[in-house]
């Protein structure tokens, strides 16, 4: 599948040779992510999952996380603005607006009341305290 080549790549290179004029590109460069691009670390130690994902451009108060059994859901409303000052004319704004999610599953359920999210420039940090089994229980027959 990573074999194939993408068409729309193709294009606007041939685009950009042929025309360079015609081709605009946005002014500050950033496109909106794609779920794809969201790139999570996993790491489990003996009792937790420390799970780390880059984020970038997006404040903390437009992430959302949620915790469900042993299936871990984030998004991202990703809000991409130019900015102008006083004495400029606007001669093309472009902006982007958008929503990102990614969901994946871990080996072990999460304790959620002891689950804490931490994020710092671009990056979220997730420990995700196992919920420990209490064992087998062995049941006496009456």
């Amino acid at each position: 599948m990573s074999a194939l080549m993408n068409r729309g790549n193709l294009f606007d290179d041939l685009f950009r040779d042929i025309a360079p004029g015609f081709y605009v590109r946005p002014l500050h460069g950033d496109p909106m992510p794609t779920p794809g691009q969201i790139k999570v670390d996993v790491k489990e130690s003996a009792n937790a999952y420390t799970v780390v994902a880059e984020v970038p451009g997006v404040s903390k108060d437009d992430i959302h996380i949620a915790l469900d059994g042993n299936v871990v859901s984030l998004s991202a409303e990703v809000k991409q603005q130019d900015a102008q000052t006083r004495d400029e004319k606007l001669l093309r704004s472009e902006r982007y607006f958008g929503s990102v999610s990614r969901s994946f599953q871990l080996p072990q359920d999460i304790n959620q009341s002891e689950a804490k999210a931490r994020f710092d420039n671009g990056v979220l940090t997730l420990t995700l305290p196992k919920k420990m089994s209490s064992g087998t229980r062995r049941l006496s027959i009456d």
